[in-house]
């Protein structure tokens, strides 16, 4: 099936979208603003839809048709990863722990460094057993970035974070 893209200009920079009829395969940075396409696809509709809604702080979870593929490994994390709640941060430890896999906590942070969807997969909020921020694919400022965003929008203003 053929691919479509669009490009999202983000508070945090570009933004490009693909997938097909099927669903959302990709969302990825990029550091410079591409070449610009007059026309969103429709199959790219709904995702720049609820981007718009995540970065207006009024969606919290994306519901979207995802066909990111990788290995069984990789979409079990993936998985995992889009149940972390908005506004929620766990650390690699913790989300082996979760999986059932603590003794494999770089695998889990290779599968987390490979998702294909980023804001939508929330791979930005695992972060670092003591507290800090360790790498991101987009760059470490936008996964500050959308920490912070993501924290201003919390009833309690305070980040969670899963320990067990």
């Amino acid at each position: 099936m053929d691919e479509s893209s669009a490009y999202y200009d983000s508070p945090v920079g570009w933004i490009k979208i693909t997938g097909n009829d099927l669903g959302i395969k990709a969302v990825t940075f990029l550091d410079e603003k591409p070449e610009m396409k007059t026309d969103t696809p429709v199959c790219i509709q709904p995702a720049v839809n609820q981007l718009d809604e995540y970065f207006a702080g009024n969606r919290k979870v994306f519901d979207l048709k995802i066909i990111a593929a990788g290995t069984e490994f990789q979409e079990k994390v993936w998985n995992e990863l889009r149940n972390i709640p908005f506004g929620v941060t766990i650390s690699y430890i913790a989300l082996a722990r979760k999986l059932g896999c603590e003794g494999a906590v770089r695998a889990v942070g290779h599968a987390n460094g490979r998702n294909p969807l980023n804001i939508i997969t929330p791979c930005h909020r695992v972060i670092g057993s003591n507290g800090k921020l360790t790498g991101y694919g987009g760059g470490l400022w936008r996964k500050e970035w959308l920490l912070k965003f993501e924290k201003s929008l919390t009833l309690t203003g305070l980040f969670q974070q899963i320990t067990e």
